[in-house]
């Protein structure tokens, strides 16, 4: 009898009641309804509506908002400052990511590996706005303390403007984001190098391999998953990314870092066109999604081949 007891509480969760499987299960759909689901629909919905932020009513109008966004050469600008700025700051982090995870994982002392790896973290903890607050103040044309040094050694003629030169903020922005992200690449690679087996290594050292050997026939695959997986989080949080662009140069000068998610607020909130925001955000959702089932199909067919 208490067996029969015990195999129905195992097969119905807790006293096999349904709803007390729903009470656990409810605050959770409730979150995830609230956070993701609703406004995720609402976006969709103001999409094809000429809402605004200036009246309470709205209309259907088809696809015109997403007809006037694709003929707006700002939005096609703001797209190809995010394509820039989202290739040069992942492929910068992860290259002095994967190299500082490389150059640590060869330190043998456990005390200074330690030490670094907690120094190499610091800028990824800071909080945005602090980071884009130094930079900032560092980088000012007026007395900026990068550009008073870079005029002091005789390096430039006169203070750079690394943030109010068209040429210069961008390029300038993705090297604050290489500085900031790439902790977190080498934190995460590291972690993957320390579950590759050293037998492999000792191995292929006695077989007569190379370092290059060792690297392309046993690191690279143990870790690419790893890296391919980082490579996807990292470009949707990058070109997702608002906060550091918009503190830092707010997309200027005269909009020359103007991203898609600041298009998307200046066009949704500066212009209080919610309807052709909403569908600015729902093209930018539809990239996002096709770029990441090109990635996941590319560490599939990795995961395969191991």
């Amino acid at each position: 009898m208490d067996s029969n007891k015990r195999l129905k509480r195992s097969a119905g969760g807790i006293g096999g009641s349904n709803t007390t499987r729903w009470f656990f299960v409810l605050p959770a759909m409730a979150i995830v309804i609230c956070l993701l689901i609703y406004p995720l629909l609402s976006t969709l919905v103001y999409s094809f509506t000429n809402k605004t932020m200036t009246k309470t009513t709205f209309k259907v109008i088809g696809l015109a908002n997403y007809i006037n966004v694709l003929k707006d050469p700002a939005f096609f600008a703001a797209f190809g400052h995010s394509l820039l700025w989202t290739a040069g700051s992942v492929l910068g982090q992860v290259i002095v990511g994967f190299v500082g995870a490389l150059s640590l994982n060869r330190i043998k002392n456990k005390k200074v590996q330690n030490l670094f790896r907690i120094c190499a973290i610091i800028p990824w903890a800071f909080p945005a706005i602090a980071t884009a607050m130094v930079w900032k103040w560092m980088l000012n044309g007026i007395y900026g303390f990068i550009p008073t040094a870079l005029m002091n050694l005789g390096i430039t003629g006169d203070m750079p403007q690394f943030l109010s030169t068209s040429r210069l903020a961008m390029p300038t922005l993705i090297l604050i984001n290489i500085w900031f992200g790439a902790p977190m690449i080498l934190v995460n690679v590291f972690a993957a190098l320390q579950t590759i087996p050293q037998d492999q290594y000792e191995a292929a050292q006695i077989d007569g391999a190379t370092g290059r050997q060792s690297f392309v026939y046993i690191t690279a695959p143990h870790i690419r998953t790893v890296v391919g997986l980082l490579v996807v989080l990292r470009t949707v949080w990058v070109f997702n990314n608002f906060d550091m662009i918009y503190m830092i140069t707010a997309g200027g000068p005269a909009g020359a870092s103007s991203t898609m998610p600041l298009y998307i607020y200046d066009t949704g909130w500066t212009g209080m066109m919610v309807g052709k925001a909403s569908a600015a955000s729902m093209l930018l959702l539809m990239f996002l999604i096709l770029l990441c089932i090109l990635y996941f199909l590319v560490i599939r067919r990795w995961e395969k081949e191991e």
